[in-house]
């Protein structure tokens, strides 16, 4: 694909794997229901991509949700309280992640084509270790397994600090930045990107901006559908990503357009 390229660290929901980034949704909107502030599904993606911990603290920020949990708690809603919904979503993210385990298709061929290139293969994710349990092997099974898997909580802090993706370098061995890439569907993680000095891409219909299961996003009108990725795609470009691509099958492409090395 590119004689220069060491690397690619892919993000996982949206990116690799369940499309639309469904199951953190289904989680965050069933952990907030049962804590009384119900939550609509734009205030479930708003964060996307960040360390679920830092995910919940910042919907819970929100202006609308502090005063909702306010109303229904009658205190404002503190550090407490993000930690102990984060010790509950644990089991909702693994449930709804199992749901969601299918690869986004060309994901299994693009990896391969890399691999089969020498290029490493890392991924970084704001899933726990715990979380991720089950995906790794529902997406081994399909055919696809990173060489390096870093997840949050495996550094001190998550994106939009360049620390997980820096981590997947170190551990690939894969250097200069400048020679590696990163693909990712939320802001949060081109942010990310941009800050290790990496190539970045951003993945516009499968992902977080689009919110659309396959299904759901094939029954879109034309007008519909392009007017939902071109906003995507916007919103990626204003993070800063150096392309934007509507699926990880159209990587190859993507990369053949860097100026990498």
């Amino acid at each position: 694909m590119h004689p220069g390229l060491k690397a690619v660290v892919f993000d996982w929901a949206g990116t690799m794997i369940d499309f639309g980034s469904r199951a953190p949704v289904v989680a965050l909107c069933k952990l907030f229901e049962a804590a009384g502030v119900p939550l609509t599904e734009a205030e479930a993606r708003a964060d996307m991509g960040m360390a679920k911990s830092d995910h919940i603290a910042a919907i819970l920020a929100s202006p609308r949700v502090h005063a909702a949990w306010t109303a229904a708690h009658g205190t404002a809603p503190g550090e407490a309280d993000a930690a102990a919904l984060f010790a509950e979503i644990g089991p909702m993210m693994r449930e709804a992640a199992r749901e969601c385990a299918q690869l986004i298709p060309g994901a299994a061929d693009v990896a391969a084509r890399l691999r089969a290139d020498g290029v490493r293969i890392g991924s970084c994710t704001g899933y726990t270790r715990e979380m991720m349990a089950d995906i790794l092997p529902l997406a081994e099974a399909q055919g696809y397994k990173p060489d390096v898997l870093v997840c949050a909580g495996d550094t001190a802090v998550g994106r939009p600090s360049p620390l997980m993706l820096w981590k997947n370098l170190v551990e690939l061995g894969a250097w200069p930045a400048m020679a590696c890439v990163k693909v990712d569907d939320a802001e949060v993680g081109i942010a990310e990107g941009r800050s290790a000095g990496v190539w970045t891409i951003g993945v516009a219909a499968s992902g977080n901006g689009v919110g659309l299961s396959r299904e759901d996003f094939a029954a879109l009108s034309p007008e519909e559908r392009t007017a939902r990725v071109g906003a995507a795609r916007a919103a990626l470009a204003k993070a800063g990503a150096h392309l934007v691509i509507d699926t990880v099958a159209d990587l190859p492409e993507a990369l053949a357009k860097l100026p990498i090395g």
